[in-house]
């Protein structure tokens, strides 16, 4: 069963590394499109259209990435102090009640939008001649796909905890720092440390 889980995370994890690449192309697009209307009076009246379509994938796609890292915000000043059997059954309860509900809505009116907008054959309208809008729309259906293949990860990892006590691991991806490893890569250790606040601490003392 862990494995299953692990492999679904890497999954979302590999989907949403693909997917952060569009920043970089957000980016050179954004930076082109200012240099070509200020600097050649040349604007693109697609690119505004263009630009909002590409954000608008990058944070639909991120969403199972980030739900499979833990990431989404939730009031952790009270979160944080429960027990993890706690933890595990308020999220069970709330990805039951709220997020199983929410998620396949979003796949299924996703799936009708897309469907409606392939078949017109839909573009923007925001701008003259704005670019196709289905290949747009069609992300929603994805995206909500992918969250929901998520969700029920996170749902029987909730189930786990209840029965064991501790949660189960996640995969790995980009860290925060780890302390203990950057220590040891400038070769600094814990009385170094010590002594140097006591060194700050005297020396702010001093200068009162």
């Amino acid at each position: 069963m862990q494995k299953l889980l692990l492999t679904i995370d890497k999954l979302s994890t590999q989907v949403g590394q693909i997917f952060s690449w569009l920043i970089f192309v957000l980016t050179i697009m954004i930076t082109w499109e200012v240099v070509s209307r200020y600097a050649f009076d040349n604007p693109h009246p697609w690119a505004f259209d263009v630009m909002s379509m590409m954000y608008g994938t990058l944070f639909m796609m991120a969403g199972a990435y980030t739900l499979s890292k833990n990431g989404h915000v939730r009031g952790d000043v009270l979160y944080g102090f429960f027990t993890p059997r706690l933890q595990a059954g308020l999220d069970l309860a709330l990805y039951i009640i709220f997020f199983i509900p929410g998620i396949v809505a979003l796949a299924w009116a996703g799936y009708n939008f897309a469907g409606e907008s392939w078949a017109i054959n839909e573009h923007s309208n925001i701008t003259a001649n704005g670019p196709p809008v289905y290949p747009f729309k069609t992300i929603i259906p994805i995206a909500g796909l992918l969250l929901l293949l998520q969700g029920f990860v996170e749902i029987v990892r909730c189930i786990v905890c209840l029965q064991e006590g501790e949660w189960p691991s996640r995969g790995d991806d980009v860290d925060e720092v780890d302390v203990e490893k950057l220590k040891e890569m400038v070769h600094v250790k814990d009385e170094d440390i010590a002594k140097l606040d006591a060194y700050v601490t005297g020396e702010q003392g001093a200068h009162k």
